[in-house]
């Protein structure tokens, strides 16, 4: 009920103080409806007031990222200067870092370590079906004995070290974002588009299909890089050929749709953080393509997501990761990644990722409808690159399950 006679309200009253409350015969009368209304629109502009007040001392994002990137110095540069907090641009949101992975899964969860020794032998077909069980249930296995010297492993990751911790105006000749470079070292390629930025620096190397100048390798690491390559082309062919049996394809099919002709080196470098609690080295992702080898330092720190939990990927000396790509997935939520940020030391890994070759189409006749399907998948990945939609995600899936199944 409203007392009408309280419906004008003087000019002088202080609405902000005021408070009209009548009583009479035994009841109270509420307050008028038109002061109600008055009053919440009076602390809506306060409000909007303050929020005006405070956006015009609002971080301008974008023009920290780009002093960041003109700057040509990286993450690494950022800790030489001596910070002692990170620049917000580098801040995720506590919802995002609520979901980061921490190392909780149960001990006897770990990834499958394949011995590669006498795969040209009896031993072979044991070799395929621990790789084919492997990929259907995680998409992530180890593998040791290889083929690829010891010293060849640790030459490559203390050359990528020693590139990254080179004085800022040297590497700052190779920074920049151009695309379809050969060489190039950057910090976050998508830095201008992610919400946050990850605590890392890159180098790619572009290693085919065109020809590499191996002149424009920084000479730091040109002749780890070239070596590395060689090896591991050797590696992706026999992983290849054993994948292709694990669909139940003739050994030469996924090399006869040139699934190893377009092959790229990532070299990162995860330096000290002072606030790995509000940052990461890496989010969370799959990668495109057809599969990625890693090689990672015996720090620690890389975590692959198995089901509904996150599985750490514990060093082993001499051996390697290898991670199935988009390509050779069925839609999945398992076979992501991603990797903590440090406050005790720098980390390195060092990714070969084993591309289709777009520019060259196959002619392939499928035998089975598992060939067929395989074929289609890649002609899909094409089209999507073809279109500009640069690294393809597949879309998740609930069952979990990648093509080798």
């Amino acid at each position: 009920m409203v007392f009408p006679i309280a419906r004008s309200i003087p000019p002088w009253v202080d609405l902000e103080d005021a408070v009209w409350v009548l009583i009479a015969a035994g009841f109270t009368l509420y307050p008028l409806v038109f002061y109600e209304i008055s009053y919440i629109e009076l602390q809506n502009q306060k409000k909007k007031k303050k929020k005006k007040m405070a956006g015009d001392l609002e971080y301008d994002r974008a023009k920290e990222v780009k002093q960041f990137d003109d700057s040509k110095i990286g993450v690494k540069g950022l800790v030489d200067s001596g910070i002692t907090s990170i620049p917000p641009f580098f801040v995720h949101p506590p919802q995002s870092l609520s979901n980061t992975p921490t190392p909780t899964t149960p001990v006897s969860v770990t990834i499958p370590i394949i011995d590669l020794s006498g795969s040209d032998s009896d031993r072979r077909s044991t070799i395929v079906d621990q790789i084919r069980e492997a990929s259907s249930t995680f998409g992530f296995f180890q593998v040791i004995n290889h083929g690829i010297p010891s010293d060849v492993l640790d030459r490559s990751i203390s050359s990528i070290k020693a590139f990254n911790e080179l004085p800022t105006e040297t590497k700052s000749h190779y920074y920049n974002r151009e695309l379809g470079k050969s060489v190039s070292f950057s910090s976050n390629y998508d830095l201008f588009q992610s919400k946050a930025a990850s605590w890392r620096d890159t180098l790619q190397v572009i290693l085919s299909p065109a020809r590499l100048d191996t002149e424009m390798i920084p000479e730091t690491c040109r002749r780890e890089v070239v070596e590395w390559d060689w090896h591991g082309r050797g590696l992706g062919e026999k992983l290849m050929e054993i994948l292709s049996e694990g669909l139940g394809l003739e050994g030469g099919k996924l090399k006869d749709l040139t699934c190893l002709e377009a092959r790229v080196m990532l070299g990162h470098y995860y330096p000290y953080c002072p606030q790995p609690d509000l940052t990461i080295g890496i989010i969370p992702h799959t990668d495109p393509g057809v599969m990625t080898v890693v090689l990672q330092d015996q720090i620690g720190g890389l975590q692959v997501k198995h089901g509904d939990m996150w599985v750490d990927v514990k060093p082993f000396p001499g051996s390697l990761v290898v991670n199935i790509g988009d390509l050779l997935q069925k839609p999945l939520s398992n076979c992501s990644q991603t990797l903590l940020s440090s406050d005790l030391s720098v980390r390195i890994d060092i990714n070969s990722q084993a591309n289709e070759l777009p520019r060259r189409e196959v002619d392939v006749s499928p035998t089975s409808s598992l060939e067929s399907r395989l074929v289609h998948r890649r002609k899909r990945f094409l089209v999507k690159k073809k279109m500009g939609m640069g690294d393809v995600e597949w879309p998740k899936g609930t069952h979990g399950r990648v093509a080798l199944s």
